[in-house]
């Protein structure tokens, strides 16, 4: 057994084109917008948020909608106006994508419930050929002596078997066909745990991290998966802290102002 310890990753941001935005609203006559902008590598997320909300109701500045007689020029209170008023449609455009890496396949099968406004890519025991078994054991695991001494006795077996099926098989044989090395590496996961760390590329939209930060790091929640998505929590409050400053962390529990945006 090799000790590992969940790790979160933050990959992928938004980016705009403020070229392409200034283009487009020169033709609504929008142009004044961009000229209060932050445009630094931390920004784009919350410009794009901005954007998409004020593009549905041409709300740009004063009189270009004639329903429209006053706008909000602050970003934060703008945005904050949003997820009071749930209009989570908007928020949908702004994805992250993080790598999740050794974490357990208890916490990718619960992940991969939550569907809508995610991507997912993980890492397939299909093609990936085990040779030791990564895995993470709580504190409180650590601290009990023989459960510990159990667990990696029986870990250390499987991790054995493993080994002698690859050498069963001749895996690593001279001429052995990929396709016959992906058929028996998919027989051999089968002797792998729920447990064994993997990594997992998962990308959302704010909307979709906004609900599943609040339900992953619930006291209810699976341990692992509150320690990951804590993680996650403190890197968007960091990234998009008027997206994600309306959180209130209480026992790692992150509970927002705003629910069901």
């Amino acid at each position: 057994m090799r000790n590992v310890r969940p790790e979160v990753f933050l990959v992928t941001r938004p980016k705009l084109d403020y070229e392409a935005l200034a283009a487009y609203l020169g033709e609504v006559g929008g142009e004044q917008w961009l000229e209060h902008l932050d445009r630094g590598h931390l920004d784009d997320a919350q410009n794009l948020a901005e954007f998409a909300g004020k593009l549905c109701y041409r709300a740009w500045e004063p009189g270009l909608n004639p329903n429209v007689v006053r706008v909000r020029t602050d970003q934060r209170k703008y945005l904050q106006n949003i997820l009071s008023q749930a209009h989570g449609s908007v928020l949908e455009h702004v994805t992250f994508g993080f790598v999740l890496h050794n974490v357990s396949r208890v916490l990718t099968h619960e992940l991969v419930r939550h569907r809508p406004g995610t991507a997912v890519s993980q890492e397939s025991l299909r093609f990936v050929r085990l040779a030791d078994i990564p895995f993470w054991m709580p504190d409180w695991a650590r601290d009990d002596p023989e459960l510990m001494e159990r667990a990696t006795a029986l870990l250390d077996q499987m991790e054995d078997f493993q080994r002698w099926m690859a050498g069963h098989f001749g895996l690593d044989g001279a001429g052995l066909p990929f396709s016959e090395k992906k058929h028996k590496t998919s027989f051999m996961r089968r002797f792998a745990p729920d447990g064994v760390a993997t990594s997992i590329l998962w990308s959302a939209n704010i909307r979709t991290l906004r609900h599943t930060i609040e339900a992953r790091t619930d006291h209810g929640a699976e341990e692992e998966i509150r320690l990951v998505f804590g993680r996650i929590g403190e890197l968007m409050a960091a990234e998009a802290p008027a997206l994600f400053g309306d959180y209130e962390v209480q026992d790692g529990a992150w509970m927002p102002r705003w629910r069901k945006v």
